[in-house]
């Protein structure tokens, strides 16, 4: 969806919830877009960091960044990458999720991704997918790779 808004000449913004401050591919390449606003703003998946507090202090300092592009009507896309997973383990409180979705501006799209959406953010969404894995590389002991996972 980035990569379609861009091409569109749109103006976009993705926070990264979770993802810590390790380069990814898509990073590297979406950093080349000046219309593009990219923030990594999480200390590595939870499971890693084991600090309960630092990741909400991180998470909560994301979902500010995401507030104000919400709030900001020259954005047409907000993507807001594994909120759900800040909303699932409790990082980020779900009420100022709703109301900045509520009050963005008309012709601004907002995405939220991770899984676990909690019902009150699927009811008021246009779109939701649900994305299951069958098979992963990781449970057979592969480290995630370059141009794959990261």
């Amino acid at each position: 969806m980035v990569a379609r808004a861009l091409g569109h000449g749109m103006k976009v913004a993705v926070v990264q919830f979770i993802k810590g401050h390790r380069t990814t591919g898509e990073e590297t390449f979406f950093r080349r877009f000046p219309e593009l606003e990219y923030h990594v703003m999480g200390e590595g998946f939870t499971w890693e960091t084991q600090n309960p507090d630092l990741d909400r202090r991180a998470a909560l300092a994301a979902w500010q960044t995401a507030a104000g592009f919400l709030a900001d009507p020259s954005f047409q896309l907000v993507v807001m990458d594994e909120l759900n997973i800040a909303l699932k383990l409790g990082l980020v409180p779900l009420d100022p999720v709703l109301v900045a979705l509520d009050n963005r501006p008309p012709h601004q799209h907002a995405v939220v991704t991770g899984r676990g959406a909690p019902p009150e953010l699927i009811e008021i969404a246009d779109t939701v997918t649900e994305m299951r894995p069958i098979k992963h590389a990781f449970d057979a002991g592969v480290k995630a790779q370059p141009g794959i996972e990261l």
